[in-house]
């Protein structure tokens, strides 16, 4: 495999094709923040703001001016966003709206956690970029907030009804792993291992199932046992996966091996569990009896599931060197490559029917924004750009 090929092909596509299209597209200069809502050529088809995609924004600009160049219209498109958020985002207690109209008026309430997850990352990542205490507070604040959530995470907008079934879900420490490494400069050391032993204990000890064979499922019961309805049996390979580098992350972090090991034999088994054998592609969800899955989007292809594996794997075969990560990842590469980039415009396609044909030709909405796409090109130039270093030192 040529790593250099590899990583020049994700570094441009990065920086030659997906940041420009949303810093030229998603900006709203007249009122603050950012459209999502882009059509297939980038022009916006609605003009409502959803804070978790509004923070996820910030973040990668953040992120990108941080670790990456410190170009100002990097810099500028963050603080753009900050600044509505800061501004509209919250009710006043960091409490943050999942959406807003154009002008920052709310128009869904605090019920999303994910709002928090990604306002506490952004704010993290723009302190780091800009020196501010101000947004570092907001960070600090928001996380805080997030912890004290975590048993009832949408609080008095929880629609089921209490003591009947109560179940948790895989996502909200799934999220923290990723959070905590995210906001390492804002944290108590000791406060900041307790809540990594804490997630790692979550995801890899109460929702990894290795008497289902090794599969991460989506909810269990409030004591972690499994439970036989549409929720208790869901599956979501892409969840499950992404999750993995997440923990390969945390555990270069902690430097421990057997936690890494782990977590790309994981991958390895949601890929073979999750892969369609008949028309290719990863399924969205899945039932873990076989029963028909509630969601009638199951067999759809999404993007953010196929860009999160890529990463899962050039990490596991880095950290691990094992073989089978590579030729998975060859696989999950040619069809990403070939089914999710637009050959025409800027930017990639979010959503395939089960067959691999374009289903919603949008580059941007609802769920989808300046995230997974730029996240993975970024994640896997870098580690690919590492395995080059250290394959020329080994074969010079």
């Amino acid at each position: 495999m040529d790593f250099k090929t590899l990583a020049n092909q994700y570094r441009n596509e990065l920086l030659d094709n997906v940041l420009p299209f949303w810093l030229e597209h998603s900006q709203d200069l007249e009122f603050g923040g950012y459209f999502t809502c882009l059509d297939r050529k980038g022009g916006v088809f609605d003009t409502d703001k959803f804070i978790w995609l509004q923070g996820r924004e910030v973040w990668m600009f953040s992120m990108l001016y941080n670790k990456v160049e410190k170009r100002q219209e990097w810099l500028d498109c963050a603080v753009l966003g900050g600044e509505f958020l800061k501004k509209y985002g919250h009710n006043g207690d960091y409490n943050w709206y999942f959406s807003l109209n154009r002008s920052g008026r709310p128009l869904v309430e605090p019920y999303n956690i994910f709002s928090y997850t990604f306002a506490t990352m952004a704010f993290g990542q723009l302190s780091l970029a800009t020196g501010s205490q101000e947004y570092a507070d907001i960070a600090k604040k928001t996380f805080e907030i997030i912890l004290s959530k975590v048993d009832n995470p949408k609080g008095k907008w929880n629609k089921l009804h209490p003591d009947t079934r109560n179940l948790k879900n895989f996502a909200l420490p799934m999220i923290l792993c990723n959070l905590a490494l995210e906001i390492e400069h804002l944290l108590d050391p000791d406060y900041l291992k307790l809540t990594m032993e804490t997630c790692i204990h979550e995801v890899m000890n109460v929702f990894y199932r290795p008497e289902l064979g090794g599969i991460i499922v989506e909810n269990v019961d409030m004591d972690g046992n499994l439970v036989d309805c549409f929720e208790g049996r869901q599956v979501t390979p892409g969840h499950a996966i992404e999750a993995m580098w997440f923990i390969m992350d945390l555990g270069k972090r902690l430097d421990r091996p057997e936690l890494i090991q782990q977590a790309m034999l994981t991958t390895l088994t949601m890929l073979d569990y999750g892969w369609d054998k008949q028309c290719g592609g990863i399924y969205y969800f899945m039932d873990r009896n076989g029963c028909p899955p509630q969601q009638l989007e199951w067999d759809q292809k999404l993007w953010w599931v196929h860009i999160e594996s890529l990463i899962s794997l050039l990490k596991g075969y880095q950290l691990t060197g094992d073989k089978r990560c590579l030729e998975w990842f060859e696989k999950v590469h040619d069809y990403t490559w070939t089914h999710f980039k637009d050959p025409e415009y800027p930017e990639w396609f979010g959503y395939l029917n089960r067959q691999g044909e374009v289903l919603l030709p949008l580059k941007g909405g609802k769920w989808k924004g300046c995230f997974h796409v730029p996240r993975g090109l970024f994640q896997c130039w870098k580690v690919l750009e590492e395995l080059r270093e250290t394959n020329e030192i080994i074969h010079p």
